[in-house]
């Protein structure tokens, strides 16, 4: 697959299915124009007179004040480049990486960066041989850019930093040596367009959201299973009950069980009971808000992806060169805070199910084994689960709320959205782990309820869980089942279960 880089608007869906695919980019012909016509017009501008353009032939931040020489302007971009790498922490993960490169690539497109076309090429070179720079999590402040991050993205188009190909790494001239590629000569105004720019933070909202989708959707599905494991009620799931309280998340959560169950032996059987929890009874409710929200947040997340972010933003059209903020990360901060909360409370209702399903409750056995006793069963597993949900919490203290002055007081007010986008990374992975948990626990339960059967649907998940997962009889370590069920929900087609 080749997909062409244009002005067309990128979504969340071309953009999984390109990774998916391992998918090629190239430039499109109007792509090319207004790369090179920007060029021309910045090369052209700076010839003709004097004038002292922000970041172009001056300093950096609270250097503005001081002027380059023309025949230093190149030189300018290279010491930008190397002096803002100063990231430290963990590697980011390559998925992550190559979201970053597609997103830089995305959004010099547009022509109003001034960069080379050679520059944004070598850029895609580098995605479609899967040349993935080293960068570290730590070191931006969401604002001027993601700065210290697309430093280390970039430094190696200029034959310096780190790569890795193919699982080895490898110095930036290496990389170019090896694929046969020459590195960027660069002119005015380059680096900092590289530098400059939400990349980081938008390259971890992209995975997020493309994750909290799938995992909303797994959410349900077992939410479903441990509903009927618990011997729940189908009530709280009738379309009149959330036609009166129209949230459109409600209203799909709802209808979507209704669906999952549909002829469910399990569902329709006569119940001792005549309420459950609000793990369970709420459900609609609950997971409905966590849905709204990512719905909410994927309007924003899908204006930055497709917007100009560095700065000064070139317009050859109006002959405006206008240096600004649209480099700021608020936009995203927010969302990405919100987005943690959300997807946190996916798994704080998970584990509250989890935790009903061992408690001995409505004919199950304490723990979920035969044997409560000399058997500990599904104990810790839950611990497990607790403690993930109490990590997420912490993690949901919003980094939007801070701001640090920085740059002799220059950049006084920063969004500190790429600590919200490392944190919701870990929070994301979190909860994927607590409804693989939660899952074991729902498909054990449902053991117990035998002969009564599920619906058909939720059948052909539990009879695909069952190949990798048995039932546990007696004791016996759990570990290896609990990774087994996180890869069971990486690999399972939850797609072809809710249409």
């Amino acid at each position: 697959m080749i997909h062409s880089i244009s002005s067309a608007a990128i979504s969340f869906e071309t953009i999984n299915t390109i990774l998916k695919s391992n998918g090629k980019l190239q430039l499109s012909e109007e792509a090319i124009q207004r790369i090179s016509a920007c060029r021309y017009y910045l090369d052209k501008k700076l010839e003709g007179n004097d004038s002292i353009y922000y970041g172009i032939n001056t300093g950096f931040g609270s250097l503005y004040n001081k002027s380059i020489s023309k025949e230093d302007l190149g030189q300018l971009q290279v010491n930008l480049m190397m002096s803002h790498a100063c990231g430290v922490g963990e590697e980011v993960p390559a998925e992550i990486v190559k979201l970053m490169l597609f997103l830089k690539i995305q959004g010099m497109s547009y022509g109003n960066s001034g960069v080379q076309v050679e520059t944004v090429k070598l850029l895609i070179e580098f995605f479609n041989n899967d040349i993935l720079p080293i960068v570290y999590e730590q070191g931006s402040l969401g604002a001027s850019g993601d700065l210290a991050p697309l430093a280390h993205l970039c430094l190696p188009l200029i034959g310096l930093g780190e790569v890795i190909v193919g699982g080895v790494k490898m110095s930036g001239s290496e990389a170019l040596k090896k694929f046969n590629l020459k590195p960027v000569q660069l002119r005015s105004k380059e680096g900092l367009a590289l530098l400059n720019g939400t990349q980081f933070m938008s390259a971890y909202s992209v995975w997020s959201m493309l994750q909290a989708k799938r995992l909303e959707r797994i959410a349900d599905i077992v939410g479903a299973l441990s509903l009927e494991g618990f011997d729940g009620r189908l009530e709280p799931f009738h379309e009149l009950i959330h036609a009166v309280r129209p949230h459109a998340g409600q209203i799909n959560t709802a209808k979507r069980f209704r669906d999952l169950l549909s002829g469910s032996e399990l569902i329709t059987h006569s119940k001792a009971h005549v309420q459950d929890p609000y793990a369970f009874r709420c459900i609609p409710q609950v997971h409905g808000a966590s849905k709204d929200a990512i719905d909410f947040i994927a309007k924003s997340f899908t204006t930055e992806i497709n917007s100009v972010t560095d700065n000064p933003t070139i317009f050859p059209d109006e002959d405006l060169i206008i240096s600004a903020g649209n480099f700021h990360g608020q936009p995203l901060a927010l969302p990405l805070d919100f987005l943690a909360i959300a997807l946190a409370e996916l798994g704080s209702i998970s584990e509250r199910r989890t935790y009903q399903l061992i408690s001995g409750l409505r004919g199950l056995p304490a723990f979920l084994v035969a044997n409560p006793g000399l058997d500990s069963g599904f104990m810790i597993p839950q611990y497990t689960a607790a403690s993930i949900v109490s990590q997420n919490k912490q993690l949901c203290t919003p980094a939007s709320v801070d701001s640090i002055v920085s740059s002799n007081g220059q950049e006084d007010h920063v969004s500190m959205g790429s600590n919200a986008a490392t944190k919701l990374y870990r929070v994301v992975n979190n909860l994927e782990k607590i409804l693989a948990i939660e899952l074991m626990n729902a498909s054990q339960a449902l053991y117990f309820r035998k002969p009564l059967k599920t619906s058909a649907k939720l059948e052909l998940v539990l009879t695909a869980y069952r190949k990798e997962i048995p039932i546990v009889e007696k004791d016996r370590v759990l570990y290896p089942d609990i990774h087994r069920s996180i890869e069971f929900l990486r690999t399972f087609n939850f797609e072809s279960i809710i249409a």
